[in-house]
């Protein structure tokens, strides 16, 4: 009798290992490079989320200028002012005039997630279209695809984590070191 071998785990199921001896391997010039294409938000929704993180360590503190906020998150002061009013619109934050003019964060940062945020400036969650609600795009492949599982996986977990991930709890967690980016907690490593 032949022992299965057992699958590999997936995203949800591993228990992630840090070490920091991991270094990207270089490949050799004679093999093409790829292009390289990140899960990634957009700069709209990263410079949003620096801000409202910002504003919720600050809030208490009164109005901040849109000048102070756009110096202290290294956000272009004219990009900053269109995301503004978008947070605005949403009821997210609040803007006032006069001498002390500035916003300040008026959701309740307990309650305000980063996958509402997220979800309102970039919309789709889903690594591919074939795993999407919202952006649904059909694959001739669907019905014998096998893959499409992990990412299914991976969108839920993404999902999940976006969605139970607090401004207020964001805005306690220390900053990410370098050590902990280059830790391998995964096989290889290429890639990540």
């Amino acid at each position: 009798m032949v022992a299965e071998k057992s699958p590999e785990p997936l995203a949800r199921d591993i228990d992630y290992q840090y070490s920091s001896d991991y270094s990207c391997p270089t490949p050799p010039p004679s093999i093409a490079q790829p292009e390289i294409c990140l899960m990634r938000l957009s700069r709209r929704c990263d410079y949003a989320l620096r801000v409202l993180i910002d504003l919720t360590q600050k809030r208490g503190n009164g109005p901040i200028s849109i000048r102070v906020l756009a110096k202290t998150n290294d956000v272009p002061k004219r990009f900053l002012e269109q995301i503004m009013i978008d947070l605005k619109e949403q009821g997210w934050v609040a803007a006032t005039t006069g001498r002390d003019c500035g916003f300040q964060l008026v959701a309740d940062p307990e309650q305000l997630t980063v996958g509402q945020i997220v979800r309102f400036f970039d919309g789709v969650l889903a690594p591919i279209g074939c795993v999407s609600v919202c952006a649904y795009e059909a694959c001739t492949q669907e019905h014998r695809c096998t893959f499409r599982r992990l990412f299914l996986d991976i969108r839920n977990y993404t999902a999940h984590r976006l969605d139970s991930a607090t401004l207020a709890q964001v805005a306690k967690s220390p900053p990410v070191t370098p050590a902990e980016i280059a830790s391998m907690g995964f096989t290889d490593g290429d890639g990540i």
